[in-house]
C-alpha cells in the first residue's frame, strides 16, 4: 500500500469548488472568452481546473492552469497545482519542473515541498523525499499529508518505529484518519505485530468510503487494498 501519489496538495482555491459547480455555465463562458483579466476570472479558471482534474480530465486541467500561468507567470501556486496534475497524469519530469519553479518563486510553499517529495518517493529517491517532507513540516507543522507521506517513506526504508511515530502525530490533527490507520496498520503488518495491524485495518475500514463511491476514487482504491490485506492477514493468523 503506497499512497505517495494521492496524498498530495492540490488547488489552494478548493473552497470555491462548490460555488463553481453551481455556476458551470459561467465557468464555461470564461473558458471560451478570455477577455476578462479580473481576479474573479482567475478564480473561475482555478476552480474549473480542479474540477477537471477530479474528473480525470488532466488535459483540460493543464490547459486551464497553463492559461493562468501565462497571465500570472510569478504565481507559485499555479505552478505547484499544474505540477500535481502532470504527476497524476504520469508526466513526472514536467511535474518536477513545475514543483521546482514553484519553489523558486516561493521557497516557503510547504505544499510544493510535499508534492516534490512525492515525486522523489515515486522515483525511489527516498532520502531526498524525506528531506522535502522535513521541509514541508518545518514550514507547516500541521501539514497532515506530509506527516503521513514521511511515515510511508520511513516504512519503505525499513524504519518502522519512525514510521509509527509519524502516523501517531498525524492522528492528532483529526484528518484523514482512515488513511492514517490504514498506513499504520500496514506498518505494523510488515513489522510483525499482526494484532495491532488487524485492529488498525478494521478502524480504517470504518472511515473509508464504500467501493461503489465514485466521488472518492482514492479512498475506494485504498479500501480495496485494505480488505485484501486484512483477509490475507486473518487467513495467515488462522493457519
Amino acid at each position: 500500500m503506497n499512497i505517495h501519489s494521492f496524498l498530495a496538495d492540490g488547488d489552494q482555491q478548493s473552497k470555491q469548488y462548490k460555488y463553481v459547480i453551481n455556476s458551470t455555465r459561467k465557468v464555461q463562458e470564461h473558458r471560451t472568452n478570455d477577455r476578462s483579466k479580473s481576479t474573479l476570472g482567475d478564480s473561475y479558471l482555478r476552480s474549473f481546473a480542479l474540477k477537471s482534474a477530479q474528473q480525470g480530465d488532466y488535459t483540460e486541467a493543464i490547459a486551464l492552469l497553463s492559461q493562468l500561468i501565462s497571465r500570472h507567470p510569478h504565481n507559485a501556486v499555479d505552478y505547484n497545482n499544474r505540477g500535481l496534475i502532470y504527476f497524476q497524469g504520469g508526466e513526472r519530469q514536467k511535474a518536477f519542473y513545475d514543483y521546482n519553479t514553484a519553489l523558486n518563486l516561493n521557497p516557503n510553499l510547504a505544499s510544493a515541498y510535499n508534492n516534490r517529495a512525492n515525486y522523489y518517493a515515486a522515483c525511489g529517491e527516498l532520502a531526498a523525499a524525506v528531506a522535502d517532507y522535513d521541509q514541508a513540516i518545518n514550514l507547516n507543522p500541521c501539514h497532515v499529508r506530509a506527516w503521513i507521506n514521511r511515515g510511508i517513506t520511513w516504512r519503505d526504508l525499513g524504519q518502522y518505529e519512525e514510521a509509527i511515530e509519524n502516523f501517531e502525530v498525524a492522528l492528532l490533527f483529526g484528518q484523514l484518519e482512515g488513511h492514517i490507520w490504514a498506513e499504520r496498520g500496514r506498518t505494523y503488518h510488515l513489522w510483525g505485530d499482526w494484532n495491532c495491524a488487524i485492529a488498525d485495518y478494521r478502524r480504517a475500514l470504518t472511515q473509508l468510503p464504500s467501493i461503489d463511491n465514485s466521488k472518492d476514487i482514492t479512498g475506494c482504491r485504498l479500501r480495496l487494498q485494505l480488505e485484501n490485506q486484512l483477509n490475507e492477514l486473518l487467513s495467515e493468523s488462522a493457519s
